[in-house]
């Protein structure tokens, strides 16, 4: 341990994929890692989401179509994408900076920040993956986006082309006479199909639980039920921080707070624009037939993913705050979803229905970077639908940072201060 202790301390507050990352990259680098999380390690938005590693997903969450989407929710409470109103500045602040950036001029200018991030991450995976034991049932085989429409294909075509043209990310295109035999498990008489061969998916509860048993061998540090109270600075540098197991101090502290962030941005002293973003999903016991490959209905908004002895659904994008409920409507929606597309489209076994909050940014960007005005601190949050995707890259990004080494990403389009 003795490389580990002269490099300095870390403190990493939060547990979730993006923390568990940022600890291995710190500890790669020769820092002595604490993780806090305030409940369990990797049990929130990391547990059960579709674990999609998925580099075709370069275009941002502020398309032409977003807003518009997103006003008619608010007459639709059972619309998958739904902003629900509500009586708070910041949510609508966010939202008119959310609206202002839903223009294709904007939409290609973010894209190649997200592009940089998700490359490096799935490179990184490919790397740890070979390195290491982390079994989590990855699959290297690609990503199906499956339509049930001739409309919805043609609109999506447009998409397709301008991935290749502009950012080289390519599909084949799969007619639907032939989608049956490419998987059994879709239905005849579906319009057709893209598949994403860069995509990749894994189980992200088992990722989380193998990597974190690894950096414990490590020697990095896990405290679960250890709720950040209060962070206390002075002369520019964060001196200690309060949590409801004591008074923590360390050299440098990286925020992965996910959706939580926002809460801390009074005693950071910046600007945090994020919003929990609620998704869900349902996971159960394996169809017959099961799906060969991950896939995604794009035009009822549905992600399926097969894992060796379970099947879970997921979707659905709510901005209504930090609820916590499920309601049983949006579980039956995910089943009935699946519905136009799958022989067998769900099952009667439920193992786990689920909620996380997505931490979204306005612009689409995670924000990654040193805290404004505070030189040892350094946020980690904001990735949106994409924080399983970006993870590795993140992780190696913030160890860079905090080392002062010149790093593998222009840190500019992510660096906290551009909201200030």
């Amino acid at each position: 341990m003795t490389e580990q202790t002269s490099a300095g301390t870390v403190i990493v507050v939060g547990g979730g994929i993006i923390g568990i990352a940022s600890a291995h990259y710190l500890s790669d680098a020769g820092f002595q890692v604490t993780v806090i999380e305030r409940k369990t390690i990797a049990g929130a938005c990391s547990h059960a989401n579709c674990g999609f590693i998925v580099p075709s997903h370069v275009l941002p969450l502020t398309e032409p179509a977003a807003l518009k989407t997103a006003l008619k929710s608010l007459f639709t409470p059972r619309a998958p994408f739904r902003v629900r109103p509500q009586w708070d500045f910041s949510f609508w602040k966010w939202m008119w900076h959310f609206g202002r950036r839903c223009t294709h001029k904007q939409m290609l200018a973010a894209a190649p920040a997200l592009k940089a991030m998700l490359d490096l991450s799935l490179q990184e995976y490919r790397r740890l993956l070979e390195q290491q034991d982390l079994a989590c049932e990855w699959r290297d085989e690609g990503l199906l986006y499956v339509f049930q429409t001739e409309r919805g294909l043609n609109e999506y075509r447009q998409t397709d082309r301008l991935l290749t043209e502009h950012f080289g990310v390519a599909a084949r295109e799969i007619p639907g006479e032939t989608l049956s035999a490419f998987d059994p498990a879709l239905k005849p008489g579906l319009a057709g199909a893209f598949h994403y061969r860069c995509d990749a998916s894994l189980k992200p509860d088992l990722l989380a639980a193998a990597w974190t048993a690894q950096l414990r061998d490590r020697g990095v540090q896990f405290q679960e039920m250890c709720e950040l109270t209060g962070v206390t600075h002075a002369g520019g540098k964060i001196t200690q921080l309060e949590t409801s197991q004591g008074e923590l101090q360390a050299d440098a502290v990286v925020f992965a707070t996910g959706a939580w962030s926002p809460l801390l941005a009074e005693q950071l002293g910046c600007a945090i624009p994020i919003l929990p973003g609620k998704g869900y999903s349902v996971t159960m016991a394996a169809p017959d037939p099961s799906p060969r490959y991950p896939m995604l209905f794009p035009e009822h908004k549905v992600g399926v993913c097969p894992f060796e002895n379970r099947f879970r659904l997921g979707s659905m994008m709510e901005f209504t705050g930090y609820d916590t409920t499920i309601p049983e409507y949006r579980i039956q929606q995910l089943r009935d979803s699946a519905q136009p597309y799958l022989v067998t489209p769900s099952t009667e076994t439920e193992y786990e229905r689920w909620y996380g909050w997505r931490p979204m940014t306005w612009d689409s960007l995670p924000i990654i970077g040193l805290v404004p005005r505070l030189n040892n601190a350094w946020l980690a949050a904001g990735h949106n639908m994409l924080g399983m995707s970006m993870a590795p890259a993140t992780g190696k990004l913030i160890a860079q940072l905090v080392a002062s080494e010149t790093p593998d990403l222009d840190p500019v389009p992510y660096a906290p201060d551009r909201f200030e």
